[in-house]
């Protein structure tokens, strides 16, 4: 069991014991502050909005799941259900599909009792019953393994763009086909899984996952995952990817053959896109797009469970790999000790970080299991009358200085030089960090300009 684990997930004994004492999370980037939400949750590990102010969030030991309202923990949990919590089971996974009503999944170690032997690790789907404040109508969609274990369960769930949803599951410590070994039949571990609707496997060869997202302007699949005292990755997904364990972790730079999975497919490996020599146990990983926190739109933020830091990876122009080339130690994709792992820190103090999520009003949240608390990333209020500088109606545009209809195209006039502005082109207005960024249909930025917005 590697250190990440054990400091993690033996919360059920005493967070005391485990734990050291952080202050409180700090960030290191200009712009933006962080605040607590709430606190008072017990070993808090995902969660997921059912609304502007409104979101359930899991409870890893005692199976509960919790709603948060406009930043008020609500007495009594929506579901509470029975849990085997030892190691790194518990409940451990949602993604709310917004149907109406909403459609909550959850992965969980199920059990008989609290505590008890364990079933399986399975998923459900729920029906959001809100005039009860409940999830009802449940329905097992997946059921998968739970042995030998206790550790490497994964357990994160996410959506694509048509809602379809998949989960993560680890290797459970078995030896098998999907762990690249050539014996056994495929078992539904060390891989990402379509589960509602089914299919044939996303990847396989994973040793072990916390984190799972897709970046919303390609709808591409990345994943952090768990290297054996070394080696933790983060990679970008393709169809019928292969990790590579048990065979490697980190950096492989050689020939790695095929693997034919029966009934799945041929599945290749692919370099990690990022590799921590000393492990760091990454977690979640998101991407934001939102007005509020415009500056992080070209970055994959990831958080971490060892140091409790928040860390921001450069995206290239496709978003299909890091640009590393304001970071000369790093252009070999490795952090090969902490100050290089450092450098792209721009938050710490955070506790354990669990999950990551991007809220309906574009700010970030943060959950840390170790402070039984979740934070919230912001726009600062330069002006300090209570208003974020992004939503302020005091900040000056005036119109002879910037003149853009982005329907039929026009002109855009900074200090005196004029640029014609394509249609279908975005003009973005960032007032935390008075830039202004012009921006193709993709996404990708084609000029930035820099300077007091007038």
């Amino acid at each position: 069991m590697i250190t990440c684990i054990f400091l993690i997930l033996l919360i059920s004994i005493s967070l005391t014991s485990f734990y050291p004492s952080f202050a409180a999370p700090v960030l290191e980037i200009s712009g933006l502050d962080v605040e607590e939400v709430t606190s008072g949750l017990s070993a808090p590990t995902t969660m997921d909005f059912l609304g502007q102010n409104d979101f359930l969030v899991l409870q890893k030991n005692d199976g509960q799941v919790r709603r948060v309202v406009n930043d008020v923990l609500q007495p009594n949990p929506v579901l509470d259900l029975s849990v085997t919590s030892n190691s790194e089971r518990g409940l451990l996974g949602i993604e709310i599909v917004h149907t109406d009503p909403p459609t909550v999944y959850l992965f969980f170690t199920e059990s008989s009792s609290d505590g008890g032997i364990p079933l399986g690790n399975r998923i459900y789907k729920y029906t959001w019953d809100a005039p009860n404040s409940q999830l009802i109508n449940s329905v097992l969609v997946k059921d998968l393994p739970v042995l030998p274990g206790a550790n490497h369960n994964g357990g994160i769930l996410v959506a694509d763009v048509n809602d379809n949803v998949f989960a993560i599951i680890g290797d459970l410590n078995r030896d098998g086909i999907l762990q690249n070994f050539p014996t056994e039949n495929p078992d539904d571990t060390s891989v990402i899984i379509p589960v509602d609707p089914t299919g044939p496997y996303v990847a396989m060869g994973i040793r072990n996952s916390f984190g799972l997202s897709f970046d919303p302007v390609t709808w591409n699949l990345w994943d952090t995952e768990n290297g054996h005292r070394t080696n933790d990755e983060i990679n970008l997904i393709s169809q019928n990817f292969n990790s590579g364990w048990q065979t490697i972790m980190g950096p492989f730079n050689g020939a790695f053959p095929d693997v034919n999975i029966p009934g799945h497919g041929i599945y290749s490996y692919s370099e990690p896109e990022f590799t921590w020599l000393d492990t760091i146990c990454p977690t979640a990983i998101a991407f934001v797009q939102s007005i509020p926190l415009s500056i992080l739109g070209d970055y994959a933020l990831v958080g971490d469970c060892n140091n409790g830091q928040l860390y921001r990876f450069p995206l290239n122009p496709t978003r299909t790999a890091f640009d590393f080339s304001d970071f000369a130690s790093l252009q070999d994709l490795i952090a090969d000790d902490n100050t290089e792992r450092d450098l792209l820190r721009i938050g710490i103090g955070f506790g354990r970080i669990t999950d990551i999520k991007v809220g309906p009003d574009g700010l970030l949240y943060i959950v840390s299991i170790a402070d039984g608390a979740i934070y919230r990333i912001f726009p600062v209020d330069t002006d300090g009358d209570g208003i974020p500088d992004v939503n302020d109606p005091n900040t000056e545009i005036t119109t002879d200085t910037v003149a853009v209809d982005t329907t039929f195209g026009g002109d855009l006039t900074v200090d005196g030089a004029t640029f014609t502005i394509p249609p279908g082109i975005t003009v973005e207005f960032d007032f935390v960090n008075n830039k202004i960024l012009i921006k193709n249909p993709g996404g990708k930025i084609l000029i930035q300009f820099d300077g007091k917005i007038t």
